[in-house]
């Protein structure tokens, strides 16, 4: 009679393990507490990522991108009237600040390409770890002024090529997320907490990834005093940067 008890109460636990299983989360439904995005078409995901992404009013972007077999480290707080940040490539870190239309370059002297005469020497002495005010009609202004375009970053960086699919449930830090996938290649990881933000961006091709931050997070855009700026004339004369652009 014992025995018949204890069978029993074992049998009951056994019956019951996967009621608790389920209330604590063990191998239950992966999007509870969530926003609910991932159980959308991955083509509604998406527009709900862009649509976040655009109407926000801040966002910090850092990662890598991979052009032409030459790597560009990026870490940009980027608005819609402008950004700033810096970008590293070939071990040269120059920084970039946009306010408006006003797109300012500060590096120091070996990032423009010094000469072995003294007055090169000196022009470059001159600019070393100032601001230069990027003339608009120079090629550099609508290369560098891209790394400082929320707009250009968002719309033309974010490229799933081929077919958009819904993959795994992952992380990003501690955020719970919901990626996507381009049939040939690159994936998307957006947020399953709150605003179906986007928080991670992989490149097709291991061309870079870019991770993005503090959505909504304002901070301070202003132009360098005049006595940081120096007028280096109608040319800026650095070494080219790609243009972030890239299309479907």
């Amino acid at each position: 009679m014992y025995h018949g008890r204890r069978t029993a109460a074992v049998l009951a636990a056994v019956a019951a393990a996967p009621l608790l299983g389920g209330c604590l989360g063990l191998g239950g439904d992966p999007d509870a507490g969530t926003n609910g995005v991932a159980k959308l078409p991955a083509a509604t995901i998406e527009q709900k990522a862009g649509a976040a992404a655009q109407a926000a009013p801040a966002v910090r972007l850092t990662g890598t991108v991979v052009s032409n077999g030459q790597t560009y480290r990026l870490d940009m707080r980027l608005r819609a009237d402008g950004g700033v940040g810096e970008v590293t490539t070939k071990g040269d870190t120059f920084q970039l600040l946009r306010v408006g239309d006003d797109l300012y370059l500060k590096a120091g002297a070996d990032f423009y390409g010094t000469g072995d005469d003294k007055d090169s020497q000196a022009a470059a002495a001159k600019l070393n770890g100032k601001y230069v005010k990027v003339p608009p009609g120079d090629p550099a202004y609508r290369q560098f002024s891209g790394f400082t375009d929320k707009k250009v970053l968002l719309s033309d960086l974010f490229v799933l090529d081929g077919t958009v699919d819904v993959g795994d449930h992952r992380k990003v830090g501690t955020t719970k997320t919901i990626e996507l996938t381009g049939s040939g290649g690159g994936s998307l990881d957006v947020s399953l907490v709150g605003t179906p933000y986007p928080l991670r961006y992989q490149r097709a091709g291991n061309a870079g990834t870019l991770t993005l931050v503090d959505w909504g997070e304002d901070f301070t855009l202003k132009a360098p005093a005049k006595s940081e700026v120096v007028d280096y004339g109608k040319t800026v004369g650095a070494t080219p940067a790609p243009t972030p652009t890239h299309k479907k």
